[in-house]
């Protein structure tokens, strides 16, 4: 098979053209920037294009399938090329469903919990040796490539994004895996630019729901009420499992489950929303035959998602943790999480106005309360970026109001947050950063090292 990829620099269109290397097909690809860690890792491979740009030649009509990332765009040469030539041409997520519609695809789809859940899956499939096919949106530690596509295993476990195809398909992603296994966690309305409406979001993972294969499963967080509604309005065929937040206590700062037969499980990971993840996993993996002991025999061992209420550094009396949180509903959850975890500690939390959603002005409202359970909570978004996406001046009085908690303060500056961490002592305290970003160059590792002595 010869494959060209138009926009080959993606996360994940990087990710996917080295597993269709892996697999034996001859892989091309272009873009008109690349940077690290895709970069290295397709040079890493020999798939490096040898020229920056857009070059029609490398269309050719011997080509058995074009990919087509959302990088590119409609007008594009090589788009433009590839459909005079009459090519199959398919968006990263129509590709994925091509080399996997024999095999059993479990889908997680959800605003948020998407990349904990299916790196759970993962983790107890791992350990059990259970051979399987997979597709994550975001890099995983000890995962060199994240996607694998085979021809022997009989799952294929997939992070289900509701964000856009690709330029001349723009239907959300996770409308084209068409779930034997889907899970859903949690509606919080995002991504404004796409989906003007929370009513027009929502309707997206009810045409997710439809898309379930028949005789399929639907696995779905019973305590979040948009969920809930639709999911239980699949189609009869379809068997329903809800799910809550799995039994637990915490002692010493670890969450420790309670089974069914009273057997106490230890964890690395904590807070409700993880602890509903777990839950939403156990149930899919049970789908597939892996057992609740063996369940909980291996996600004692996980130690969460990259990015994702992720450790930076502990002391004895401190720690501080970074998080890809950015949506509302992420920070609720990730500084509740984190305040239930270390109650008799205090919690300075700081996050970064990054994404377009966050930045809108009009959607800037639903922040009301996300940070309220922090003891401190700091808020940083950087004029700059609100010009570069083109969108309307913020003042730091406005972000309060939005926020709407005694606790906030806004900053415009990094280095001046920066400079108001470094002069608090860190004695029973906890540091959570949060953001899509890096606070404009904030070197997460460093700033622990020097805080947290």
């Amino acid at each position: 098979m010869r494959v060209h990829f138009i926009a080959i620099g993606g996360s994940a269109m990087h990710n996917l053209a080295i597993a269709l290397h892996l697999k034996g097909y001859q892989v091309t690809g272009s873009d008109d920037e690349i940077f690290e860690p895709s970069k290295g890792r397709l040079d890493r491979y020999s798939l490096l294009p040898n020229s920056i740009g857009w070059n029609d030649s490398r269309v050719t009509s011997d080509l058995d399938a074009i990919i087509l990332g959302m990088h590119a765009r409609e007008d594009n040469p090589e788009l433009l090329k590839a459909q005079e030539l009459g090519l199959k041409i398919y968006s990263y997520p129509e590709y994925i469903y091509e080399q996997t519609k024999d095999k059993t695809r479990i889908v997680i789809g959800g605003s948020h919990g998407k990349t904990s859940i299916t790196s759970m899956i993962l983790h107890v499939l791992n350990y059990h040796n259970i051979d399987h096919d997979y597709m994550v949106g975001a890099q995983l530690e000890g995962f060199e490539c994240m996607v694998k596509l085979s021809k022997d295993a009989k799952i294929a476990v997939l992070e289900g994004d509701e964000y856009l195809s690709s330029p001349i398909d723009r239907r959300p992603k996770f409308h084209l895996y068409h779930p034997n296994i889907a899970l859903l966690s949690g509606i919080a309305w995002d991504h404004i630019n796409v989906f003007p409406t929370f009513e027009n979001y929502v309707e997206q993972f009810e045409i997710f729901i439809d898309k379930i294969e028949p005789n399929g499963t639907i696995v779905y967080c019973e305590l979040d009420e948009n969920v809930k509604n639709v999911s239980q309005n699949a189609a009869a065929n379809i068997k329903q499992v809800p799910y809550g937040t799995h039994q637990h206590r915490i002692e010493n700062g670890i969450s420790i489950l309670k089974d069914e037969e009273g057997n106490e499980h230890s964890l690395e990971i904590f807070g409700e929303h993880n602890l509903q993840n777990l839950n939403g996993a156990l149930l899919v993996c049970q789908e597939v035959g892996v057992s609740k002991s063996d369940f909980y025999k291996a996600i004692q061992s996980f130690s969460g998602a990259s990015k994702r209420l992720e450790l930076v550094k502990r002391t004895a009396t401190s720690v501080m943790y970074k998080d890809f949180a950015h949506s509302p509903s992420k920070l609720k959850a990730t500084t509740q999480a984190l305040k239930t975890q270390f109650p008799e500690r205090e919690l300075i939390a700081c996050m970064e106005l990054h994404t377009f959603s966050s930045l809108n002005k009009e959607f800037l409202s639903q922040y009301d309360g996300a940070m309220k359970n922090a003891d401190k909570a700091f808020v940083y978004y950087s004029p700059k970026t609100l010009a570069h996406k083109k969108l309307q001046d913020l003042s730091p009085e406005e972000v309060k109001n939005a926020f709407n908690s005694d606790n906030i303060t806004v900053f415009t500056d990094s280095n001046v947050l920066v400079e108001n961490l470094r002069n608090n002592n860190w004695q029973n305290k906890n540091l959570l950063m949060m953001s899509s970003g890096n606070f404009d160059g904030v070197d997460f590792a460093e700033l622990a090292e020097e805080l947290l002595v």
